[in-house]
């Protein structure tokens, strides 16, 4: 009976690691490039403050952490985080690629999502094609997604 009990939360909590696992946020934008250059996938550039900002831990509950943006993220986009923490501290390299991205978008607010195309100019220089920004959009997964799929559409 124990064994029993013991291999149900096993299993279990190996299903529940498996799923917060699927969804996977970049922090390297040379390994995200990469990743959507060869599954043909925009890139869904997320600008936060992961440890200040209270809109964007809102927007991950209501929208990120749902079974159906994870569902759509899985198929559609390459997810990159982009973090400007004030007490949490980030790798230099990170840090100074966020900033440099922050000023070519010309994000001035928190969250701010970034669409974009990666294009292959001349040989491996790539150019980042600009497809639209979003914030927090008020009413849940549903009605963010829509708005996220309009603009990659």
């Amino acid at each position: 009976m124990k064994k029993t009990i013991y291999l149900l939360f096993i299993s279990a909590f190996l299903m529940l690691k498996g799923n917060a696992q699927d969804q996977v946020w970049h922090t390297d934008m040379n390994s995200a490039v990469q990743i959507s250059v060869s599954e043909n996938k925009p890139l869904l550039m997320f600008f936060t403050g992961s440890d200040w900002c209270g809109w964007c831990k809102r927007l991950q509950k209501e929208v990120f952490l749902t079974s159906d943006f994870k569902e759509w993220a899985k198929d559609n986009v390459v997810l990159v985080e982009l973090d400007f923490p004030r007490r949490k501290k980030i790798d230099k390299n990170i840090q100074i690629q966020n900033h440099q991205l922050q000023n070519i978008f010309k994000v001035k607010g928190y969250p701010t999502i970034v669409f974009a195309m990666p294009e292959n100019t001349e040989g491996k220089k790539i150019n980042l094609n600009h497809k639209g920004s979003l914030g927090y959009v008020k009413g849940g997964a549903e009605k963010w997604l829509k708005t996220a799929k309009s603009i990659i559409n």
